[in-house]
């Protein structure tokens, strides 16, 4: 069976991931100050800032690597730099979970997977630079995500907006700002299925339409609490700002490619409901 390391296993993405693939694959997670995996076999302690990987990946022994931290951006580049060193000698391929803000200083239209990346926040910056590390690799080396917002029924960005509705206090939204989006649940099984097919390259991992940011959070505050929320509009330039990445040339198959009505519906409340 497949072996399969996921830095940042703790994490809201890292640990959907987790919960996803380990019934299929041998997988392995990291946590840094989390809770709860102490006594887990298949998860290992691990801070950038003052650890190494050496002994996890020779007890693990990954064919394949996730990446999925979080932290200092200075720290994480050196990380990364040690992972890439790694994988160009080993029988091992990384899978890297970067963002649409690759294209944040691009406003005039949607991005897609092998357009010029350009952007103006550290955040985004941080990204392009891993990215054109893995992109001086043999293709068949890597997997690069760019992902939009990632949704989810207990993800913190959700459960923020849902302590503002129930507080009555104003949610921060971007009326000319254009996105696309995706759930954790159709994040995992679209990265599974890239996994399972040993799919390699760029993928945008997003819902196939758009929709402005405040439309979306209007609509996400309906589903779950059948309410309207108290808004403060944020209107970061005269015209709208697309923040959007859509697939070309390395599209999924059409059951995976979710539209932001279908990202919606995991979010009901309702779905929580029939979990417990």
């Amino acid at each position: 069976m497949k072996s399969i390391l996921i830095l940042g296993g703790s994490g809201f993405i890292g640990n959907a991931l987790y919960k996803e693939l380990a019934p299929y694959y041998n997988t392995f997670a990291t946590y840094n100050s989390a809770k709860g995996y102490k006594n887990n076999n298949h998860f290992f302690p691990f801070n950038a800032e003052t650890d190494g990987l050496e002994s996890i990946l020779k007890s693990t022994q990954p064919k394949l690597i996730i990446s999925s931290l979080r932290g200092n951006f200075n720290t994480l580049l050196d990380t990364h730099d040690f992972l890439i060193d790694f994988i160009k000698t080993k029988n091992c391929r990384l899978l890297f979970l970067s963002s649409a803000n690759v294209f944040d200083a691009f406003e005039h239209f949607p991005s897609y997977e092998y357009d010029k990346t350009l952007s103006e926040s550290v955040y985004g910056r941080f990204k392009i630079k891993i990215e054109n590390q893995l992109m001086r690799l043999p293709v068949g080396k890597y997997v690069i995500a760019r992902l939009p917002m990632i949704f989810g029924i207990n993800a913190p960005r959700t459960l923020t907006i849902d302590e503002a509705v129930i507080q009555n206090e104003p949610i921060e939204v971007f009326p000319n700002t254009i996105l696309n989006v995706n759930s954790d649940v159709r994040l995992c099984q679209q990265i599974h299925y890239i996994i399972n097919q040993r799919k390699t390259g760029i993928f945008h991992l997003g819902s196939t339409d758009l929709i402005s940011h405040f439309d979306f959070v209007k609509m996400l505050i309906a589903k779950r609490h059948q309410t309207t929320g108290v808004f403060k509009q944020v209107f970061t330039s005269n015209t709208m700002r697309y923040l959007a990445t859509l697939p070309r040339e390395n599209k999924l198959p059409t059951h995976l490619l979710p539209s932001y009505i279908d990202v919606l519906n995991d979010l009901a409340l309702t779905n929580l409901k029939n979990k417990l």
